[in-house]
């Protein structure tokens, strides 16, 4: 049986939320398909050089749209750099979607309902989620700027889009080693090291900085147990690619030129797909299509993703729509994620069980993974934050961001 930490979600009996949302986290495996020798040689040695400086072969993480990433300890008055925290938080297909009101002594932070993935996240959850990361970002580097901050959550009835309302006031400087990392958090989506096994101990350790009594975790650490989810997953991601609204969805987050990139800074790259450094320099010389692109979503998936895997999580609750509890997960996750990155681990969420989950009740359809995930779990919780986890074999690469002053009302 999966093993679940000791925080145990109460029940509750609200109903469930029906809005439009988008987000949280992941993929964008590119399939090299079509793409032989004889397509490179009729380019010609010329044309691949221009198409690759084009394309950003040679310029990696560069460029505008990853500057954020260097801005963390830029100077600047508080309120900017608890916002330069916040727009590093993980999110899903890395949509960004956030937007801050400051004041010196007070941000609110908004929901922007422009950048979402419809189909992929019909009921909002991966849109609370991923502002969830971003106010628990923003909440670390408070003390970095001898700030204390005052969270109240989802303050105006009326406005669904306002999630946090962030008081600031005085306190002694401190940094965290949870701040620390957060330049350094990336989402890797590579092969794992199968010879290093994640120690339960480790497991406990980030299940334990789960804060808030509405959320749990359950890890599936034995070969059935990971063998039940794993199939589970393919099985989503099939479903998934099969469903053209939701295939449409996740692929309109794709970003396929540099040009694209460092004019939006957001969305899924070649660069952070886990996929070689041959395959990404290829796919930036020549486009990839929806078709490719799932092709080469479910080619991982099979051969390094799910099998490389020292351990698969779930973040379950009782009521998968209830907001605080959708945000108290994304702040425990951002907090998790961090922590293992302190601890040389990776993570990457594999939210497509619950993608489809949401999918199925949102648009009437069999609740075929539905049923199937409720086995592997501890009865009346939900899962609505999937991953998994271990040692990874090469450096994850940074996505792009938006920086603060482009998400400030």
């Amino acid at each position: 049986m999966a093993k679940q930490s000791s925080k145990e979600p109460p029940t509750t009996t609200s109903s469930p939320e029906a809005r439009p949302g988008p987000l949280l986290g992941r993929r964008g495996l590119l399939g090299m398909v079509g793409l032989g020798v004889g397509t490179l040689a009729v380019a010609g040695v010329g044309g691949l050089t221009w198409k690759s400086v084009k394309g950003g072969v040679f310029a990696t993480g560069t460029g505008p749209a990853y500057a954020a990433w260097d801005t963390l300890d830029a100077p600047g008055d508080g309120v900017m750099a608890l916002v330069n925290a916040a727009v590093l938080a993980a999110n899903a297909h890395n949509t960004q979607p956030w937007l801050f009101r400051g004041t010196p002594d007070r941000i609110d932070l908004f929901a922007d309902l422009t950048r979402t993935i419809g189909a992929m996240d019909p009921l909002g959850r991966e849109l609370d989620i991923s502002l969830g990361c971003a106010l628990e970002n923003l909440v670390l580097a408070g003390p970095t700027q001898g700030t204390a901050t005052t969270v109240a959550l989802l303050p105006e009835p009326s406005d669904p889009t306002h999630i946090a309302r962030i008081d600031l006031t005085e306190t002694d400087a401190a940094v965290s080693p949870l701040y620390a990392a957060i330049p350094h958090r990336h989402t890797n989506r590579g092969a794992y090291d199968t010879s290093r096994p994640v120690a339960q101990a480790q497991l406990d350790a980030l299940g334990a900085l789960i804060d808030d009594p509405g959320v749990g975790l359950v890890w599936f650490t034995t070969d059935a147990e990971k063998s039940a989810f794993g199939t589970l997953t393919l099985r989503a991601t099939e479903a998934i690619i099969a469903d053209r609204q939701q295939s449409a969805d996740d692929y309109i987050w794709y970003r396929n030129s540099w040009d694209e990139i460092q004019t939006k800074k957001d969305g899924i790259t070649i660069d952070t797909s886990g996929q070689t450094s041959l395959i990404r320099a290829l796919s930036k010389i020549v486009p990839v299509s929806q078709q490719q692109n799932n092709d080469g979503w479910l080619q991982g998936m099979r051969t390094f993703e799910i099998p490389t895997a020292a351990a698969f999580g779930a973040m379950v609750v009782r009521n998968p729509a209830d907001r605080t509890s959708r945000l108290a997960t994304g702040r425990a996750w951002q907090r998790m994620h961090l922590s293992a990155t302190i601890d040389g681990l990776a993570l990457q969420p594999l939210c497509q069980v619950p993608e489809r989950i949401d999918r199925e009740a949102s648009a009437g359809l069999s609740t075929d993974i539905t049923r199937a995930m409720a086995v592997l779990l501890p009865s009346g919780t939900h899962a609505i934050m999937t991953f998994r986890i271990g040692y990874p074999t090469a450096t994850a690469l940074p996505s792009p961001r938006r920086p603060a002053h482009d998400v400030m009302l």
